[in-house]
C-alpha cells in the first residue's frame, strides 16, 4: 500500500519523505486547474487528483480573496471566499472568518448555484422562534466564540455535486491607536491550501503616512508558523507600495509559499501597522458631506507624574504560568516606573495583603528592589475576594491624594488584575460594581485585567468603564506577559489630564464624547458629530487641558468646503471603489453605538436601558451593522437572481463640499460661544524687527528714537537684561542672508530665534522660531506657530495666534510680543524671521539693560542746536520745526548723539514710524559698543552691563 502511493505520487519508495516543494507545485497546479469555474469541474482529471477527491471529505476552497479599504483610519473590508463540491454527493461547506471584536459586519452574501441568499440586518427579537431553520443551510453566526479581541464569523452551506458556493462578508472598524500605530489585523485562516489566496490593503491617509511596517504572519496557537526568532520580514510574496499619503500593500503566497509557511494551509494573522504626521495641535479635522471626525493625538508632551496601586490575584487559582508570567510583566512594569511616580502593591486571595501599609512610596531603586521582592515572595492559594481587594486599593489611593501633598498635576490609577470570579466575601456583580464606584467617586481611574477564560469579563469590562478605566482580556498562552507589559505600556505614560474638545453650540449636534479624564502617549481621541449650520464657510474647534499648574487652550478654524482634500477620486489602487458610503458619516455612527452600547452596559436603569438599546438598534438598522440588538438573517433572491459580482466597499467621493442641511438632534455640550472675533494686539513701537532695525518709544517726550545693529550671522544679542530684579531675559539669534543688489550692505541679518529666560517664581524659557515654540518649566512642550493656542502656568501665559504672533505674558505684569514673518516666495535676501516688541514693561525693574531694556526706565532730550554751540531742550512744540535740521542732537545720560529724522517701516500693524535716528551702530547712544551686548548662548542671563551668568 506504502509502495502503490508512493507511485502515485510520482516518488519512488527509495526517496523517503516525499519533497514537499514538488507535491506543494502539484498541488498548485490541480488546485488552480480542477477549481477554476463550476462549467470545468466535470472534466476527466488525473487519475491523481481523482484519488485526492475521493480523500477529501468536504469542498474545497479554491479562492479566498480580502480587499480593505482604510481612508483616515476607518476600514472597509471585504471577505469573498469561494469553496467547490467537486464530489459525487452534496457537501457541506463552512465559511469562517475572525474578525476584530470591535467590527461590525455591515453585509454577507452566499451563492449556491444559481441561487443567491442575502443578508438583511434586523432588530434581535426577545425570543427566536427555532422552527423556521431550514434544513439545507445554517444561519450565519457572527459572534460565535470570542478570543483575544477577536469575534468567529461562521456560516455553512451544503453544496450540490459539482457545483460551488461563494461567500462575501463585509465589515468595518475604526481603527484605534495603541503604542504610537494603528494596527490592521486581517485574519488568514483558510484551513487548508487555497489556489488562489490574496490579501490586499490600500491605505490613504492626508496626514501622511509615517512608520509603516508588515511584521511576520501572528499565529499564537498554532506551532511551525515558519517565523524564526527575531524575524522582522514581511509575510513571503508581500508587496509594499508607499508613497506619503497612499500605501497598498498585497500578499499573494502561491500554494508552494503556503506550505513553506504551513503545511495544514493554517496560516495566521496579516498584520499592517502605521501612524500619521501629527504635532501638537488641535489635531486633524476631517469634514465631508456635513459630518466631521476629530483625531486628537499630540506629540512632544512631558510626561505626568503617576499614582499608581497595582492589585494582582493571587488567588489558588493563578498557580503555574498565570502568576509565573504576571510575576515577569510585573518586573518589567517596575523598571518602567518613573523617579516622580509613586506606587503601592496589594495582593489579594481569601485575604488582602498589603505592601505598604497606608501610603504610596516614591520610585527608588531600594523600593523597586524591595517591590520585587514582595512580588517574587506571592504565592497563590485561598479564593478570590475581588470586592475588598477594589476597596482596599480605592482606600489606599484616596487617603493618599487628601492627606499628602501631591504633585497637582499627577494621574491617578488603579491597575487590576484577576484570572477568576468573585468566590469570597461580595460576590454579587452589581454590589461590587456599586461599592467600587462609591470608593473611587470619579477621583481616579480603574484599569482592569483579566486572564485565561474563568473571568466574569463583563463584570471587568463595566468597572472600567464605570470608572474612566479600560480593559483587556488575555488568553492564558505564551505570550500572556508581553500582553500585561504592552497595556502597561498604553497607560503608563499620561500626557494630559481634564481633556476637553468644543465646537460652537449652534454649529453642530449630535457630538460623540467630547470629555476625557487622561490623555496617555501613543494613543488617539476621536470625536464626531454633525454639522447644522448652514451658511458657516469654518468650523471653530477649541481643546484645553487643565489642571492646578497648567493650563492649555488650542484652537483653530477648520475650512468646511474642501473641495479636494477628502477626495480619492484618480487615487491609484483606489479608483475603481464603488458604493455610496460616506466614510465619515460612517465613523460618526459607529462612534455613536459604540457610545449608547457603553451607556447602556453602565446603566443601572432598566427604562434608560431600553432607551438606549432602541436608540443603538435604530442606529444600527439605518447604517446596516449588526450589533448585540440587531441580526443577520439570511433571504434568498429571486429566482432569476444572478450570482452577485465581487463588490467592495470603499468611499464614495460624490457631493465633497456641498452645503449641509439643518439636522435634528441633541446640541453639542457648551463649551465656547460664537463670534470669537480674533483682537488686534495692541504693542508699543519700543521694538526690534526686520535687518533688524531698533525702535525706541519715549511717550513722556512724545518722539521715537531708532538705531540699526549692524550684527554677523550667528550673533547673540542681549535686547532686555533684568535676571537679577525681575529675573527676566531676552536673547534674540542672528540669521544671515545676502544684500540687496547696488545696497551698501555686504549681507542682511534677522532674528532666527527669540529666547525669552525667567526664573521667578519659577525657573523656565521660551525658545521662538518662526515654526515652533518651545516652552519649557521643568517639563518640555513644543507647540507650532501654525496652530492658535494658549498655554498658562502660574507665573506664565503664552498665547500663539496661527502664523502670525506669539504674546509672552510674565507675572501679568510683563509682556512681549513676537511677530511671525513668513515669505511665501522669499528672494534671496529674505528669510523667515521674528520680530521683537515691548508691550508692557511694568513689571521690569529701573535697573533692567539690554539694546532695549536700558531705555525703559530713563528719558532723552532733544537739543535746538548742533554739538558745536551751547544747546538748549527742545520744547514739544519746536519739534515739528527742527525734523529738517540735520544738526539735531539727543542728550542721553549725559551724552550727546547726532540724529537725523527718518521714517522707519515696522511691522506692529503701522506701516510707518517717523523716529530720529542714531547712525554708527547707536554708537554713545547705548551704553557701551554693540560687542558688550553679545551673549555667549541663547540662555546667557547677564545679570548687569559686561557680566554672564547662565540659568
Amino acid at each position: 500500500m506504502i509502495l502503490w502511493l508512493c507511485l502515485c505520487w510520482g516518488f519512488s519508495p527509495s526517496a523517503g519523505q516525499p519533497d514537499s516543494e514538488l507535491m506543494a507545485r502539484y498541488l498548485e497546479e490541480q488546485l488552480l486547474a480542477d477549481y477554476s469555474i463550476v462549467e470545468q469541474v466535470a472534466r476527466r482529471v488525473p487519475r491523481q487528483a481523482k484519488f485526492l477527491q475521493r480523500l477529501e471529505t468536504r469542498p474545497r476552497m479554491s479562492e479566498f480573496h480580502v480587499r480593505s479599504t482604510i481612508i483616515s483610519r476607518y476600514a472597509f473590508t471585504t471577505v469573498s471566499c469561494t469553496m467547490v463540491n467537486s464530489g459525487s454527493e452534496a457537501r457541506e461547506a463552512v465559511f469562517e472568518m475572525q474578525i476584530p471584536a470591535a467590527a461590525f459586519i455591515s453585509n454577507f452574501t452566499m451563492s449556491i448555484g444559481n441561487k443567491t441568499y442575502y443578508g438583511e440586518v434586523t432588530g434581535k427579537e426577545k425570543k427566536n422562534s427555532t422552527n423556521d431553520k431550514e434544513r439545507h443551510k445554517k444561519p450565519p453566526s457572527p459572534t460565535e466564540g470570542r478570543e483575544n479581541g477577536y469575534e468567529t464569523f461562521k456560516a455553512s452551506v451544503f453544496v450540490p455535486r459539482k457545483m460551488q458556493a461563494r461567500f462575501i462578508l463585509h465589515y468595518e472598524e475604526l481603527l484605534q491607536r495603541r503604542l504610537g500605530k494603528y494596527e490592521y489585523t486581517v485574519s488568514v485562516r483558510p484551513q487548508q491550501l487555497v489556489g488562489r489566496l490574496r490579501v490586499e490593503v490600500n491605505i490613504l491617509e492626508n496626514s501622511g503616512i509615517v512608520n509603516l511596517e508588515v511584521p511576520p504572519l501572528r499565529n499564537s496557537k498554532q506551532k511551525g508558523n515558519g517565523r524564526a526568532e527575531g524575524d522582522v520580514s514581511p509575510p513571503p510574496s508581500t508587496v509594499i507600495g508607499h508613497t506619503k499619503t497612499l500605501a497598498k500593500v498585497t500578499f499573494n503566497p502561491s500554494v508552494v509559499e503556503q506550505t513553506r509557511i504551513a503545511r495544514n494551509g493554517i496560516l495566521g494573522d496579516f498584520i499592517i501597522r502605521y501612524d500619521v504626521n501629527r504635532e501638537l495641535s488641535v489635531g486633524d479635522v476631517q469634514i465631508l458631506n456635513g459630518y466631521f471626525v476629530h483625531y486628537f493625538a499630540p506629540t512632544d508632551l512631558p510626561p505626568l507624574p503617576k499614582n499608581v496601586v497595582f492589585v494582582l490575584d493571587s488567588s489558588a487559582s493563578m498557580v503555574g504560568t498565570k502568576l509565573k508570567q504576571t510575576k515577569e510583566a510585573l518586573f518589567t512594569i517596575l523598571q518602567d516606573l518613573r523617579p516622580e511616580d509613586h506606587f503601592n502593591i496589594i495582593g489579594f486571595s481569601n485575604r488582602i495583603k498589603v505592601w505598604q501599609q497606608d501610603r504610596l512610596v516614591p520610585v527608588t531603586p531600594n523600593n523597586i528592589r524591595d517591590a520585587k521582592k514582595y512580588i517574587h515572595n506571592m504565592s497563590p492559594t485561598g479564593g478570590t475576594n475581588i470586592n475588598e481587594a477594589l476597596q482596599t486599593g480605592a482606600k489606599l489611593l484616596n487617603d493618599y491624594i487628601a492627606q499628602n501633598d501631591i504633585d497637582a498635576r499627577s494621574v491617578s490609577l488603579i491597575i487590576f488584575l484577576t484570572d477568576g470570579r468573585p468566590t469570597v466575601g461580595e460576590t454579587q456583580s452589581s454590589k461590587i460594581l456599586s461599592n467600587t464606584k462609591d470608593a473611587i467617586r470619579d477621583k481616579f481611574c480603574l484599569f482592569t485585567i483579566g486572564i485565561g477564560n474563568d473571568v466574569d469579563h463583563k463584570l471587568l469590562e463595566r468597572m472600567a468603564l464605570e470608572n474612566c478605566g479600560m480593559t483587556r482580556l488575555f488568553q492564558e498562552d505564551e505570550d500572556a506577559a508581553d500582553h500585561l507589559k504592552g497595556f502597561y505600556d498604553e497607560i503608563g505614560t499620561p500626557l494630559l489630564s481634564d481633556i476637553r474638545v468644543d465646537y460652537p453650540e449652534d454649529d453642530v449636534e449630535q457630538v460623540t464624547q467630547n470629555f476625557f479624564p487622561n490623555y496617555f502617549n501613543g494613543s488617539e481621541i476621536i470625536i464626531a458629530g454633525k454639522l447644522i449650520n448652514r451658511t458657516s464657510d469654518k468650523l471653530h474647534v477649541e481643546v484645553t487641558a487643565s489642571n492646578s499648574k497648567k493650563y492649555i487652550l488650542l484652537k483653530t478654524d477648520v475650512a468646511i468646503d474642501l473641495p479636494s482634500r477628502n477626495d480619492i477620486r484618480g487615487v491609484p489602487g483606489l479608483e475603481d471603489g464603488k458604493g455610496d458610503n460616506n466614510y465619515i458619516e460612517r465613523a460618526w455612527s459607529y462612534l455613536t453605538i459604540k457610545e449608547l452600547l457603553n451607556s447602556r452596559l453602565k446603566s443601572d436603569d432598566s427604562q434608560e436601558k431600553d432607551t438606549l438599546m432602541e436608540k443603538a438598534k435604530s442606529m444600527a438598522l439605518a447604517y446596516n451593522f449588526v450589533t448585540p440588538f440587531t441580526v443577520l438573517k439570511m433571504k434568498e433572491a429571486g429566482l432569476h437572481s444572478e450570482p452577485p459580482p465581487e463588490e467592495f466597499i470603499s468611499p464614495s467621493t460624490d457631493g465633497i463640499g456641498e452645503k449641509v442641511q439643518s439636522l435634528q438632534g441633541h446640541k453639542a455640550p457648551p463649551g465656547i460661544r460664537r463670534g470669537q472675533d480674533k483682537q488686534r494686539i495692541k504693542i508699543s513701537k519700543t521694538s526690534a524687527d526686520g535687518d533688524p532695525h531698533f525702535v525706541i518709544d519715549f511717550p513722556s517726550s512724545k518722539f521715537s528714537v531708532c538705531f540699526n545693529i549692524d550684527g554677523e550671522p550667528g550673533d547673540i544679542l542681549r535686547l532686555v537684561s533684568d535676571h537679577r530684579e525681575s529675573g527676566v531675559t531676552v536673547n534674540g539669534q542672528l540669521i544671515g542672508a545676502p544684500a540687496p543688489p547696488n545696497g551698501h550692505k555686504k549681507h542682511r541679518t534677522y532674528f532666527s530665534t527669540i529666547t525669552i529666560l525667567s526664573n521667578k517664581p519659577e525657573r523656565s524659557y521660551l525658545e521662538i522660531t518662526p515654526k515652533r515654540v518651545i516652552l519649557d518649566d521643568g517639563e518640555r512642550l513644543v507647540l507650532s506657530c501654525g496652530r492658535s493656542a494658549v498655554v498658562r502656568s502660574r507665573s506664565l501665559e503664552v498665547s500663539i495666534s496661527a502664523y502670525s504672533n506669539i504674546t509672552v505674558t510674565i507675572r501679568d505684569s510683563i509682556s512681549f510680543v513676537i511677530l511671525i514673518h513668513h515669505y511665501k516666495k522669499p528672494a534671496p535676501y529674505q528669510r523667515n524671521h521674528l520680530g521683537f516688541y515691548i508691550s508692557n514693561s511694568k513689571g521690569l525693574s529701573s535697573d533692567s539693560h539690554g539694546l532695549l531694556g536700558q531705555f525703559l526706565s530713563h528719558e532723552v532730550k532733544l537739543l535746538q542746536e548742533s554739538l558745536n554751540t551751547s544747546g538748549h531742550e527742545v520744547g514739544q512744540n519746536q519739534t515739528e520745526a527742527l525734523k529738517a535740521n540735520p544738526t539735531n542732537t539727543l542728550q542721553v545720560k549725559g551724552r550727546l548723539i547726532p540724529v537725523v529724522w527718518k521714517q522707519r517701516r515696522i511691522f506692529n500693524g503701522q506701516q510707518e514710524v517717523d523716529c530720529w535716528f542714531a547712525k554708527n551702530n547707536a554708537d554713545k547712544l547705548i551704553d557701551g559698543s554693540y560687542r558688550d551686548y553679545l551673549a555667549s548662548h541663547p540662555f546667557d542671563t547677564g545679570s548687569t552691563f559686561g557680566t554672564i551668568n547662565s540659568l
